[in-house]
């Protein structure tokens, strides 16, 4: 990785990377940016870093796929940032295949990806980390070993980052979870090639994550009254409080007696090695502790000092009152004894796409069912897409959100407003590095740009991180020629383009061995690509209408390998950009896998239009590789851009409003190719409805009076927003209130100990009774996994001093209650919602249980409002539909017929899911989870008191950019608007 990333120190010498962020401290890549603050630019620091957990996902892909994405967060947290997207990229065989052809020592492919899809969603879903694009590609070779790669951006104002060497006489504070075995000899058995005895032995390396956890770690980090107390920063991850904590000073004292743990039993090495997450180690003056640890307390975290930073240079560590460690800093630094290798680079081949068939129709049908292109909706569904209330361009666009983005794209996590967003992007083929690792790993390199550039971003903004994976190399030649090859081509990527790696990752592993032979991985060299810019330049690919005309813009000159000519691509840039900037591009792809054949296709299909392309476009062009180009859907008064000597631009077609694919004197009918792009990888990641649903009717309710408060009229009503553990949704929820003209009051529950609960639950009351709205915010409360939502958050409202502080507001006070997904689960099971008081659970009682597909679903929904009875909808339109983000696993309402009779009676049905005609439907695409009569939410008898599943807290300027819809329900307003 240290060639990869030489590129980068020759751009900044030459001036062109002038906005790195360098420092002693090992966190993520780093970088200087302006960042728009409520009107007023400031300085942030945008952190970015990618992780691979391939080992120990090929082990236990549950808990391996899990800490990856926790892995992958801890390194910009320990910079201090707040970590607000991420990007997963996996690379599996083929999981359609049966499971009687897996081989002795393996996990069935099947097995594999769904376990780590499901691992993935579960932590970041619970962590409150928006996953904006999920990719999973397919290869024969990684039946050797599993590729898990996770990606993550994150930001801080730099006024929050303070960075000094610990001085002698500092502390180094535990912040965090707790210790245990787990995770013992991780970092080195990912390093070590598999056999079949890896599966029954190396199961203890596998990491335990504890979501709820780093997102406290979250949340005291995003503090700058916090983070300003910190020297020196470092996460748990190899090599555990051995190297976290050595690393953050040249002579420590470390007393291992004083590191929390999980259980008893640990020894001094295990406790000293345990690569346990959820930790951090941070440096504090001594005058400074207790006011961070009461900073950690406010947040419910534990915090135990743990080391003094000595004035001599030695790492010393103490267990049981005996010394188990007595190092010299200057041996540490050392690196031990340099090592040399011969490397040999084979001539590289010639990748040769096909697709079966003699006519368009036949070779398309091919493409589509290609596991590489096929649509995977059905997996990238499981991850929460908009938590945060930051995304700008949906996971799948258009009218359907079925057209995959190019990247993906978030505004920054400020308090308040914000114009400014980042973008993501990856390229890598398999089957062309496979062939030529230079070649491929210069294009992982320009596709990756390209991606940045078509999703509206600048290529002179951009800045990339590697993620390497290849077979073990022994001392073969040939072996390591294959990543010597790799790494000079993105070196020569870099300098071509003006583009440095300022980071990466690398695993050399990537074999298995048994009594069949040996299987390897192919030769991967993965290109992550960011830069920051504005989020009204977001470009997404679906075709936005009929008759607009399609060109491609592409460098001139292309190699016998498929690379452009550096300067044509640079120019080609400068074009794409110019069309965003001057609003003439209305939809940008750029090919990847499957040529303009597959960017075409996916472009119409996100708003069902059709493209006829002009008579002199072969068809064995639609299939070539083509990376560096772009299709560009034209705005009618837009002008076409004029060909130069180094790029082209030809008028490709016209978009039709007639759903067919035309080229080459042959018309394919696109609804079946959908079908067959849609049910490629179905079998394995589901999320269609296969047979036809009953019919639902429509409820509309008109209240002849809406309730209206009886007390003195106020200018900003109060609102308590309680935070249980693993709630996650506290942030957007106090942003909306705010933004609606109310106080928004979080208040974060302890339950630390039985005192601090006992101490919450006062307080809590307290706060109850000092506001005029309770409003319990979503997420992953405590237990919610894997026996049931929101029990510790039913559990405390049932305390006797929180339920009389709830009565007192609503039976005395004629205050309002809101709750949303996991704090609908909270009210219905008090019994809030339908009855408007807390009673005991009945037979009877409506619930809300698991989504009939069995798994997490998170997109954008129509709900329609059913009834004017409640408050919480006085300024909404009756009937009008609104598109609202989802985010649940358990939000099917279920009821008895009598039951749900008597709440449509009485009005108290308020919402209902419904399709894009305003129709509600049991079509898994409409109602996500399968609710009874499209219920997606309701109110008490009075209205005051609203629980629904969709998250209207999730909103904001410029987010959801590339679906349609009124995404604006002034749910917040009318509670608000009820107190003035």
């Amino acid at each position: 990785m240290d060639m990869g990333t030489i590129g980068a120190k020759w751009l900044k010498k030459q001036g062109i990377l002038k906005n790195l962020d360098e420092s002693e401290e090992i966190n993520a890549c780093t970088v200087k940016v302006k960042v728009d603050v409520n009107g007023q630019d400031e300085d942030w620091l945008f952190l970015f870093k990618n992780e691979t957990h391939n080992h120990p996902t090929e082990i236990e892909p549950f808990g391996g796929a899990a800490t990856c994405i926790g892995g992958a967060i801890r390194d910009p947290l320990s910079g201090r940032s707040y970590v607000y997207q991420a990007m997963r990229v996996t690379g599996a065989a083929d999981p359609t295949v049966p499971v009687s052809t897996t081989r002795a020592g393996k996990l069935p492919q099947r097995k594999l990806v769904t376990t780590a899809a499901a691992g993935y969603s579960s932590y970041g879903n619970q962590i409150g980390l928006a996953t904006g694009q999920v990719s999973e590609l397919y290869h024969p070779g990684y039946m050797a070993k599993r590729m898990e790669v996770g990606a993550v951006v994150g930001a801080t104002p730099a006024s929050h980052v303070r960075r000094e060497c610990p001085a002698p006489g500092d502390k180094i504070v535990l912040l965090g979870g707790r210790t245990g075995r787990d995770g013992i000899g991780g970092a080195t058995g990912s390093s070590k090639t598999q056999n079949v005895e890896s599966l029954e032995e190396c199961g203890a390396e596998v990491q335990k994550g504890n979501a709820p956890v780093e997102r406290k770690l979250q949340r005291l980090f995003r503090r700058g009254d916090a983070c300003r107390l910190i020297k020196r920063c470092n996460d748990f991850g190899a090599g555990g409080v051995s190297v976290a904590v050595g690393e953050l000073a040249d002579g420590l004292d470390i007393d291992l007696d004083r590191v929390t743990k999980k259980y008893e039993g640990l020894d001094g090495t295990e406790l000293a090695i345990s690569e346990s997450q959820e930790r951090m180690a941070v440096a504090l003056a001594a005058a400074d502790v207790d006011e961070f640890m009461d900073y950690a307390t406010e947040e419910n975290l534990e915090a135990t000092v743990i080391a003094t930073v000595t004035e001599d240079p030695r790492v010393h560590i103490t267990w049981r009152g005996d010394t188990i460690v007595d190092l010299s800093r200057e041996f540490l630094a050392s690196n031990g004894a340099p090592k040399h290798m011969d490397v040999h680079v084979l001539k590289a081949e010639r990748w040769e796409p096909e697709w079966a068939g003699e006519t368009l129709a036949e070779r398309m049908t091919s493409l589509v069912r290609d596991l590489n292109v096929a649509s995977n909706k059905g997996l990238s569904e499981r991850f929460d897409s908009t938590i945060g209330a930051a995304t700008v361009l949906m996971p799948f666009g258009g009218k359907t959100q079925l057209t995959p983005t190019s990247a993906m794209v978030a505004k920054f996590p400020v308090d308040g407003e914000t114009t400014t967003a980042s973008a993501m992007a990856w390229g890598f083929n398999p089957y062309l590095m496979e062939k030529n690792q230079f070649a491929g790993a210069y294009l992982s390199v320009v596709e990756s740009i390209s991606k940045l550039v078509a999703a509206g971003f600048a290529h002179r903004d951009a800045y990339l991180s590697f993620q390497e994976y290849f077979e073990r190399l022994r001392t073969e030649p040939e072996r390591w020629g294959k990543p010597m090859a790799a790494v000079l081509g993105a070196l020569m990527a870099q300098m071509d383009l003006g583009a440095g790696a300022i980071g990466g990752k690398d695993s050399m592993s990537g074999s298995f061995e048994d009594a069949e032979g040996e299987l390897n991985v192919p030769p991967t060299l993965i290109s992550f690509a960011v830069a920051v810019g504005k989020a009204a330049r977001a470009t997404s690919p679906e075709f936005k209408g009929a008759g607009h005309r399609v060109i491609c813009v592409e460098p001139a000159e292309y190699g016998d390998d498929y690379r452009p000519n550096a300067t044509g691509l640079l120019e080609t840039f400068d074009v794409i950009e110019k069309l965003v900037g001057d609003g003439a591009a209305l939809a940008i792809s750029t090919p990847g896998y499957g040529g303009e054949a597959e960017a075409l296709f996916k472009m119409c299909v996100g708003n069902q239009l059709g493209v006829a392309l002009v008579e002199d476009v072969p068809a064995d062009s639609l299939f070539d590789p083509a990376y560096g180009s772009f299709l560009v859907e034209l705005a009618d008064d837009a002008e076409l851009p004029a060909s130069t000597d180094n790029i082209s631009v030809e008028l490709l077609g016209t978009t039709t409003e007639t759903y067919e694919f035309a080229a080459a004197g042959e018309t394919c009918d696109l609804t079946t190719l959908q079908e067959a792009w849609e049910s490629g990888i179905e079998g394995v990641f589901p999320y269609r409805t296969k047979v036809e649903t009953e019919k639902v009717d429509a409820i509309d309710y008109q209240a002849k009076d809406v309730h209206v408060f009886s007390g003195a009229k106020l200018g900003r009503p109060r609102v308590t927003i309680p935070v249980f553990p693993g709630n996650n949704c506290e942030y957007d929820s106090a942003r909306a209130f705010t933004a609606a003209g109310a106080d928004a009051d979080v208040f974060v529950i302890n339950n630390l100990t039985p005192a601090a609960v006992a101490e919450s639950t006062h307080e809590l009351a307290e706060r109850i009774r000092k506001s005029q709205i309770v409003m319990i915010p979503g997420g992953f409360s405590g237990g919610d996994e894997p026996d049931g939502s929101a029990k510790f958050i039913t559990a405390f409202f049932r305390a006797p001093e929180v339920t009389e502080a709830v009565r007192d507001l609503l039976q005395q006070r004629d205050g309002l209650m809101l709750g949303i997904c996991n704090g609908f689960q909270a009210l219905i099971k008090l019994g809030l919602v339908p009855y408007g008081d807390i009673v005991d659970a009945t037979p009877e009682a409506p619930t809300l249980t698991f989504n009939t597909i069995g798994r997490h679903q998170s997109r954008l929904v129509r709900t329609r409002v059913a009834s004017n009875l409640s408050p919480w909808l006085a300024q909404c339109e009756q009937g009008s539909d609104y598109t609202v983000a989802i985010s649940h696993g358990e939000g099917r309402f279920v009821a008895s017929d009598e039951v749900l009779a008597r709440l449509i009676a009485n009005g108290q049905v308020a919402t209902q899911y419904v399709d894009e005609a305003g129709v509600p439907s049991m079509d898994l695409d409409v109602n996500p989870n399968g609710s009874i009569a499209c219920v997606e939410g309701i109110t008490s008898p009075d209205g005051r008191v609203f629980g629904k599943m969709g998250h209207v807290e999730r909103r904001g300027e410029g987010l959801y950019a590339n679906v349609p819809g009124n995404k604006f329900m002034p749910v917040f307003e009318s509670g608000v608007a009820y107190f003035e």
